[in-house]
């Protein structure tokens, strides 16, 4: 029992209780628990205000409050899964906390199996480690359930089909609230199976139409695509504030920005000369300026609720959901070539071996050279640089003898046009030879998985679907940006700041166990027990060389790999192979990328804008948030991915093509279209009359009579029978229909299982034992 004081409580008092209570905390519980006079309880309602405006608390259903990024005491969850241990999972049915719902919580059923996906009960909830305890109070009437799908008419009937792939139900729509069919629609259903009706409760439009796509993806994932009015004003307020005192001036300096062709905004930029310092012979100095959005973005503004709401930036190919208004996103704080902006300017010291010998970050004002594309770049290089550079050595670099008194080289000599370019770019890529040298020496996981590119024309529509191709300028642009990274990080570190780590811990032993059973069916062998490092992927993919099936094998260890994730307790970047690892070079895009910029400021006293001690405090729960908002804008862009490629290939269905597996399980597989993408079925039942055993080990289908063997990583020629773009889903079928057996590319016929130590063993793969 908390003991009444004279006057208000503090932050941490109040936080304290709210945790403890054995009942919800409202005003009232609060005030009652230390005491306060009516006269106080005014103050209360304010210092209340204030902990929500800061992000420290929350308000549940009932005026009952919570700590921010926790749930409350006692709410209504949602059964969301029964594993197959039994234990019974529960999601908020509400949440209204900023962010998106928290983790699932383990609900302790007083009798066994009592509770199924879908219902709902009132539980009271408690924090134990690391996750959430959900104790049910009562079972409570079902609700309605919403679905976003598609109106169709079939013998004077609406039925509505969902665009969710997983989802293979259709429901008779009741009330179509006005809605036609070809319409995509939110509707709500009710009733029980087999009598589940829907009733449409908001028409959202075409979903063919062009840039409809990732529209589905947003409603579907409810992601925030409208800024408020407040947020707005604010932005265009902030946008004319002067860029102030005390800045570094580099605007005489060359930087220059390298992004993708169809880049949005422009976080970054760089510039590198060679160090005239005889300390560091051989060396280079290098700035990488990162756009200054501590500078406009302040703590607890509504643009800041509004940026740590959507946690970073979701980009479509139609489309971008900015983290940031567009004034501040697209224009004040983009680098845009020959205009004075605001920076935080990190400066590198790099010696000729890569390592970072040292670091400090100002608050700088820069005037961008050029936005150059990676293919621009590129080809400004391949064209004019001596043939030593591109291939590495360094040459171009400036030697110094330490013995000998140097004068400072003379400074690059100033831009004019695109065509003094490789006066720019010359330094940059002798300094990133350097840097690569570095990472070449800590061995960092190498997966060349390329990146699918939709390319659409001035009215939205498909012109192709291709894999990006990968260039040195982008490995260049990556280098420094790593480099930044480490350098915000260690800097941080060395004032004992707050950071917010970029973390990817090593893989699982379960998921490195399934790793060894697939390299088995290539003959390639895996040793569970050895500390795995990057560089132990990194040797199975050089063991393999130039297979066919090494984009296979490099898709299963990204596979294997952990998910990264943001917190401010430092584990590592497994994947990077660093030590110390934070987001620092997108703050218009990443809201962990704007606190890091934050604590930069702080911890190095450069002006306005710093992070708040309440932030500094709950880094642990703000991290959670927004990893979570990470993976929710990676499904939008992947879904909606699929969903252009499934539209592209629509006007291919009935075509044979080369397909490569890259899922087995007992109802059939799933295979990808080469070259292009896409994930598409191959359902058991039409693999021919026979029975197909499915072996989960080594995730095989085998027929029972013909002993035709499919495999993950198999590369074969399937028809295509089906693609719906609403949904992203394809649908396969035998090149010659159903029972036909699929030749292996290179005309050779499906493989037989071989036995081997009592259990399926390795596939033949196109004919050769690997």
């Amino acid at each position: 029992m908390y003991k009444p004081k004279a006057g208000l409580p503090t932050r941490e008092q109040i936080l304290d209780f709210i945790a403890t209570s054995d009942v919800p905390a409202g005003k009232r519980e609060i005030a009652k628990g230390f005491g306060l006079s009516a006269q106080d309880k005014i103050g209360l309602k304010a210092l209340l205000k204030d902990m929500a405006d800061e992000g420290l608390i929350d308000s549940a259903p009932g005026r009952a409050f919570h700590k921010m990024g926790g749930i409350p005491k006692v709410t209504v969850l949602r059964i969301a899964d029964v594993d197959d241990g039994g234990n019974v999972w529960a999601v908020p049915e509400r949440w209204e906390a900023e962010g998106v719902p928290p983790p699932r919580l383990r609900v302790r059923e007083r009798k066994r199996g009592a509770l199924g996906v879908g219902e709902r009960i009132l539980a009271r909830t408690e924090e134990a480690g690391n996750g959430w305890i959900a104790h049910p109070m009562k079972v409570l009437a079902p609700a309605s359930e919403q679905v976003l799908g598609v109106l169709r008419e079939e013998a004077g009937r609406l039925w509505l089909t969902g665009v969710d792939k997983r989802e293979r139900r259709e429901f008779a729509v009741a009330d179509a609230g006005g809605a036609a069919p070809g319409d995509l629609v939110l509707a709500e259903l009710a009733g029980k199976p087999p009598k589940i009706a829907a009733r449409v409760v908001s028409k959202l439009g075409d979903p063919f139409a062009a840039r409809s796509f990732s529209l589905i993806a947003i409603h579907k994932l409810g992601i925030p695509d409208v800024f408020s009015q407040e947020a707005l004003d604010e932005a265009e307020r902030v946008s004319k504030l002067p860029l102030g005192e005390g800045r570094e001036d580099l605007r005489d300096l060359p930087i220059v920005a390298i992004d993708p062709e169809d880049a949005r905004d422009h976080d970054d930029a760089v510039w590198a000369e060679a160090d005239d310092d005889p300390s560091n012979a051989g060396g280079w100095k290098a700035i990488v300026a990162i756009a200054d959005v501590s500078f406009y973005v302040r703590p607890k503004s509504e643009v800041d609720r509004e940026a740590r709401r959507r946690g970073n930036s979701v980009y479509f190919p139609d489309r971008v959901v900015p983290m940031l208004p567009e004034i501040l996103s697209a224009e004040v704080c983009s680098l845009k070539e020959g205009a004075d902006r605001a920076a935080l300017a990190c400066h590198l010291r790099i010696g000729k071996d890569g390592s970072l010998k040292s670091w400090r970050f100002t608050r700088a004002v820069v005037r961008i050279a050029a936005n150059l594309a990676y293919e621009e770049a590129q080809a400004i290089i391949d064209s004019s640089s001596p043939p030593a550079l591109r291939e590495g050595s360094g040459e171009g670099s400036a030697v110094l003898d330490p013995t000998v008194s140097q004068e400072a080289p003379p400074p690059t000599p100033p831009v004019n046009g695109r065509g003094d370019m490789l006066a720019v770019l010359q330094p940059l890529w002798a300094c990133w030879h350097a840097l690569a040298k570095a990472r070449d020496a800590r061995a960092p996981l190498d997966l060349d998985l390329p990146e699918r590119r939709v390319v659409l024309d001035e009215q939205g529509r498909i012109m192709s679907v291709s894999p990006r191709e990968r260039l040195d300028a982008h490995r260049l642009i990556e280098d420094y940006m790593i480099a930044a990274n480490v350098a915000a990080a260690k800097a941080l570190e060395a004032k004992k700041a707050p950071v917010m780590y970029r973390i990817h811990e090593p893989p699982s032993r379960e998921k490195l166990a399934a790793l060894k059973e697939y390299l088995e069916t290539f003959d390639v062998p895996f040793a569970l027990g050895q500390v795995v490092r990057p560089a132990t992927f990194n040797h199975i993919i050089e063991r393999i060389g130039d297979a066919d099936f090494r984009p296979q094998v490099m898709e299963q260890i990204l596979r294997t790999q952990t998910q990264a994730y943001y917190a401010p307790g430092n584990h590592g970047h497994f994947g990077l192979s660093l030590g110390s690892y934070a987001h620092f070079t997108s703050p218009i895009r990443r809201y962990a990328d704007l606190l890091v910029h934050r604590s930069l400021v702080s911890a190095y006293g450069l002006g306005e804008g710093g992070l708040p001690a309440d932030d500094a405090a709950n880094m642990e729960s703000v991290g959670e948030i927004i990893s979570r908002l990470e993976r929710r804008a990676m499904e939008a862009e992947r879904d909606t991915t699929d969903r252009y490629v499934a539209a592209f290939l629509s006007e291919r269905v009935g075509q044979v093509m080369d397909v490569r597996i890259t899922g087995v399980t007992n109802f059939g597989f799933f295979a990808t279209v080469e070259g292009i993408g896409g994930d598409g079925l191959m359902p058991v039942r039409d693999l021919g009359g026979e029975y197909f055993r499915f072996d989960e080990g080594a995730r095989t289908l085998t027929g029972e009579h013909s002993g035709d063997v499919f495999a993950q990583g198999q590369t074969l020629e399937l028809r295509l029978a089906e693609a719906n773009p609403v949904s992203g889903a394809l649908r396969f079928e035998m090149p010659e229909g159903k029972g036909a057996a699929p030749p292996l590319r290179g005309g050779r016929k499906p493989v037989r299982e071989i036995k081997r130590r009592g259990r399926p063993a390795n596939i033949r793969h196109q004919g050769k034992r690997r």
